[in-house]
């Protein structure tokens, strides 16, 4: 461990306590989810003033993932757990291949369900963890951290950057480490929760929301989805296989029967039942998947019907 206890730190505002809620304990119900809910309103406002940083972001991991890089999430506690909740969700949602996900969690598996505090002073434990997994230059480190001050989440993603991999460092605080040793700092300021120090809060929904952007844009952007739809969804039940048949008739226009006939020949695979029931033989689809790098709008040659342009508030 490298942690020198001698060096004073700066105050980490998400610690800090707000006046206002100094007798929330005695309010009444009504006016506790009241200020509850206006301070997760106030995270997404955090969220929405990071864009710029966010789309810098994006843009600089998209050419690495499109080179077949991995998508690492790495964080302690509910920081971590949060990384590993948005990035499991890409598997099913997205078709995201698990050999491309690496989630790292100060403590392990077992602190998914109990709190392993001590763990996120290890920086040891973290340059071992991340260089087990050998990252490279086309490898993209999400680093979270409410306070941007994570000793295991730090030293994790310095290890990474010195391999060469794009790293990201998110944190609800400015003066956060992690948002130094990052090649690109992420601040989501959200400032003092309404329950002093309890991060789980609006910092958690911030960086929930965070990572929600960051990873959805990049799936969007690499192909798997098409038309506001989740063409590359892995269909494991009986409700997946309603939604993607659903999704088929709804891209293509044929009728229930033709669309579970696509399904049925492509092991349930919508975005190749898609390419059937637009009239492309099948033995034709993985060559032009590979040719495209499965966008399915660029193999279709669908025209966009609109064009959304973001506007600032």
């Amino acid at each position: 461990m490298t942690l020198n206890h001698n060096i004073p730190t700066p105050p980490i505002a998400t610690e800090g306590q707000d006046p206002r809620y100094a007798d929330v304990d005695i309010w009444p119900v009504g006016s506790v989810l009241d200020a509850l809910v206006e301070s997760q309103m106030s995270a997404i406002a955090a969220v929405r003033a990071a864009t710029p940083e966010l789309e810098r972001a994006v843009n600089s991991a998209l050419p690495r993932l499109l080179a077949g890089g991995r998508l690492f999430y790495v964080g302690a506690g509910t920081s971590g757990r949060i990384g590993m909740q948005d990035g499991v969700e890409l598997l099913p949602t997205f078709g995201w291949e698990p050999e491309r996900l690496v989630l790292l969690l100060a403590g392990g598996n077992d602190a998914v369900h109990q709190a392993a505090e001590g763990a996120e002073d290890r920086e040891d434990v973290a340059r071992t963890d991340i260089l087990a997994h050998n990252p490279g230059p086309d490898d993209v480190v999400l680093g979270i951290a409410a306070s941007g001050s994570t000793p295991y989440t730090c030293a994790a993603i310095m290890a990474a950057r010195t391999a060469g991999s794009l790293t990201i460092g998110i944190a609800c605080n400015r003066g956060g480490r992690l948002l130094d040793v990052a090649e690109q700092g992420i601040a989501v300021v959200t400032g003092p929760e309404v329950i002093s120090g309890s991060t789980r809060l609006k910092a958690g929904t911030a960086q929930k929301a965070a990572l929600n952007l960051i990873s959805t844009t990049l799936m969007i952007r690499m192909g798997h989805a098409y038309r506001g739809q989740m063409v590359d969804m892995r269909v494991v039940n009986a409700k997946l296989r309603d939604r993607a048949c659903r999704m088929v008739r709804s891209l293509t226009g044929s009728t229930e029967q033709q669309a579970l006939h696509a399904l049925d020949a492509t092991g349930f695979n919508v975005k190749r039942a898609v390419m059937i029931c637009s009239g492309i033989p099948a033995d034709q689809i993985e060559t032009l998947l590979r040719a495209h790098d499965g966008n399915l709008r660029s193999i279709l040659g669908q025209p966009a019907t609109c064009q959304k342009t973001a506007t600032k508030a």
